[in-house]
C-alpha cells in the first residue's frame, strides 16, 4: 500500500531566517499577537478550552456559513473562554444540528470547512484541534448521498484538503477518503470529449453544466484545475485512470486552435469546440494557468508539456492582455471577442505570485523580466487596496475614464476576505526578501482587524470605500484555508513548506513534489 511521503514541512528545523527583516524584532512581535488573535477568533478560543474534542464548532462554525449561506447570529452566546474576549457562539452539538458544517451545492455534502482547514491546523501546530477534526472526518465524512456537487469545488477543497492532510500527517484515513471521493468524481468525465461536467450527482453519476455557461460549456478554470489532485490520486492508489482523465484534457486542448494563443473560458464538452470567446486570467480562467505551471513543478520538472503550455500561454497573455496605465500601473485586462475590457479582478491578483513562481524556468533567460512583471502586478494590486478607505481591495477595479485601480461599480466594491493579494505578497517575499511585501501584509492585517473583525470571527464588507464597515456576516472558508495560511507563511521563515518540496493547489493545500523516480504514470500517458 502506498504510504505518505511525510516530507518535513520545515526543511531545516531551528534554522533562523537569513533576512534582516525576519520580523523577530520587538515591534514585529505585535504581529504574532494579532495573528494569534486571528486564529483564536476564527477557531473559537481553542487555546483556553479544556476539551479539544468539543471545539469543532468553535473552529469551524463561522466559515461554514459560506456553504450554508447562513449565519449563526441567532444562536446564544456560550463562550467558555477565560481572560480573553474571544468567544464561541455555539456548542458542537448545536453546530452540527443546525447545519453549520454544511454543503457546497444543492445537496448535503457536509464538512467542507473542516476538510478545508485541516492542513491550516496542522501547519500552525494546533494538533489537538487537528485530531478532533480527524475524528470527525473518520466518523462523519460520507460521500454516499444523493447530492449534486461542483466537481471543481469538491476537488480543490475536499480532495486537495484530504491529500494535504495525508501527506502532512501520514494518517491513512485521509488517503482512503481522498481516493474514495476521487472515484466518486470519475463519472463527471463521461462526455464525448472527456471534458468533465461542472456539476455531478454523487449517487446517480449524472452530470451537467451550469445553466448560465455559454452554450452549455464547461469552464476553463474548473476542468483545468483537476490536474494536481488527480495525479496524486493515481500516485497514492496505483490506479492510472485518475491521471488518464486529466492528461486527456490536455489532448483535447492541444487539438484546438487558440485565438491569439489565448484560451477562451468556455469549451463545449460534447463538440469539443470553444464557446464564447471570453478570456480572463481572473474568474473563469485563473487556476487553469496556475495548474499548467504547477503540474511541471510538482512533477519534479519532468512534465515538459505542462511547462511549454504554461510559458506559451504566458507569452500570449503578455502580448494581448497585459497593459500599463497612464499612471504607470501594470494590469491584466480581459479579452472579449477581440476587444479589451480594462478591468482587473481581485482573483487576477494571484498572477503576480504565479509569475514569480515560474520566473526562473522561463525560456530565453527571461527570469529578470518575469520577476519585474510579477513585482509590477503586486504593486498594482497593493494600490487597489491603498486607494480605498478601508485599505482592503475591491472585488474588481478598473482602468478607464481617468480611473486607475478603483472600483467604479457598486457591485464590485465588496471584499470577502479573499487571499489572492496576500498570496502574491507571500511569493514575492520568498523570492526577493524585499521588506515592502511584509509591510504590505502587515497593512492588510491591520485592516482586517479594524474593519472585518466581528464577534466570533471575521466578516466580509460590502463597500471598501465607505468610512464604516457594512458587514456581509459571512466568513468564507477560504479565509481559513488560504488567507490566514498565506499570511502565516508570509511572516514565517523560508524553510517552512519550502517550494522545492511542496506545491500549493489553488485552495492553498500543499502537495508534495512527485520525485522523478515516481512519474512513470504520467510519462506513459503522454
Amino acid at each position: 500500500m502506498p504510504v505518505a511521503s511525510l516530507l518535513p514541512f520545515t526543511a531545516t528545523p531551528n534554522r533562523k531566517s537569513a533576512s534582516p527583516t525576519s520580523f523577530r524584532l520587538t515591534e514585529k512581535f505585535i504581529l504574532l499577537l494579532v495573528f494569534s488573535g486571528f486564529i483564536t477568533l476564527c477557531f473559537g478560543a481553542i487555546f483556553f478550552l479544556p476539551d479539544s474534542s468539543k471545539l469543532l464548532s468553535g473552529v469551524f462554525f463561522r466559515s461554514s456559513s459560506v456553504e450554508a449561506e447562513t449565519r449563526a447570529g441567532t444562536v446564544s452566546d456560550t463562550s467558555t473562554g477565560t481572560g480573553k474576549d474571544e468567544k464561541i457562539l455555539v456548542t458542537p452539538q448545536e453546530a452540527f444540528s443546525n447545519g453549520l458544517l454544511s454543503y457546497l451545492s444543492t445537496g448535503s455534502l457536509k464538512g467542507a470547512t473542516i476538510v478545508d482547514a485541516l492542513d491550516t491546523l496542522y501547519i500552525m501546530e494546533m494538533y489537538d484541534e487537528f485530531e478532533a477534526a480527524t475524528e470527525w472526518v473518520e466518523s462523519n465524512l460520507d460521500f454516499n448521498m444523493n447530492a449534486e456537487i461542483s466537481v471543481f469545488e469538491v476537488n480543490i477543497r475536499f480532495v486537495g484538503g484530504l491529500l494535504s492532510a495525508y501527506y502532512l500527517s501520514g494518517k491513512e484515513v485521509f488517503r482512503r477518503k481522498a481516493v474514495e471521493l476521487g472515484e466518486k468524481l470519475l463519472p463527471a468525465f463521461k462526455t464525448p470529449t472527456g471534458i468533465p461536467w461542472a456539476l455531478l450527482n454523487l449517487k446517480s453519476g449524472i452530470g451537467r453544466n451550469w445553466p448560465w455557461a455559454s452554450g452549455g460549456s464547461s469552464i476553463l478554470a474548473e476542468y483545468g484545475t483537476l490536474h494536481l489532485e488527480f495525479m496524486h490520486l493515481s500516485e497514492l492508489s496505483g490506479r492510472p485512470d485518475f491521471a488518464e482523465k486529466v492528461m486527456n484534457i490536455r489532448k483535447v486542448l492541444n487539438r484546438l486552435d487558440k485565438p491569439q494563443g489565448l484560451y477562451p473560458n468556455y469549451l463545449n464538452p460534447n463538440s469539443g469546440q470553444w464557446g464564447q470567446h471570453h478570456v480572463s486570467v481572473g474568474g473563469l480562467g485563473d487556476s487553469f494557468y496556475e495548474y499548467l505551471l504547477k503540474a511541471w513543478l510538482m512533477s519534479d520538472k519532468t512534465d515538459e508539456e505542462g511547462k511549454k503550455l504554461y510559458y506559451d500561454a504566458l507569452q500570449a497573455i503578455e502580448k494581448n492582455l497585459i497593459r500599463k496605465s497612464s499612471g504607470g500601473l501594470t494590469y491584466i485586462a480581459e479579452w472579449k471577442g477581440g476587444l479589451l475590457e480594462h478591468k482587473m479582478g481581485h482573483l487576477t491578483c494571484f498572477a503576480g505570485g504565479m509569475i514569480a513562481l515560474g520566473a526562473d524556468g522561463g525560456p530565453d533567460d527571461k527570469t529578470g523580466h518575469q520577476m519585474e512583471l510579477a513585482a509590477e502586478i503586486a504593486r498594482t494590486c497593493h494600490e487597489s487596496y491603498a486607494r480605498t478607505s478601508m485599505k482592503l481591495g475591491p472585488e474588481a477595479f478598473r482602468f478607464d475614464g481617468g480611473v486607475e485601480a478603483i472600483a467604479t461599480r457598486q457591485n464590485e466594491k465588496y471584499f470577502i476576505l479573499r487571499p489572492e493579494v496576500i498570496e502574491t505578497y507571500m511569493y514575492m517575499w520568498r523570492f526577493t526578501h524585499d521588506p515592502k511585501y511584509r509591510q504590505w501584509g502587515w497593512e492588510a492585517v491591520q485592516a482586517l482587524e479594524k474593519y472585518c473583525r466581528v464577534e466570533g470571527g471575521y466578516s466580509g464588507v460590502r463597500d471598501v470605500y465607505a468610512n464604516t464597515p457594512n458587514h456581509d456576516d459571512v466568513q468564507q472558508s477560504f479565509y481559513l484555508a488560504e488567507t490566514l495560511k498565506y499570511l502565516y507563511l508570509l511572516f514565517s521563515d523560508d524553510d517552512h513548506l519550502p517550494f522545492e518540496h511542496w506545491v500549493f493547489n489553488t485552495e492553498a493545500h500543499p502537495l508534495p513534489v512527485i520525485k522523478k523516480q515516481n512519474v512513470e504514470i504520467a510519462n506513459h500517458l503522454k
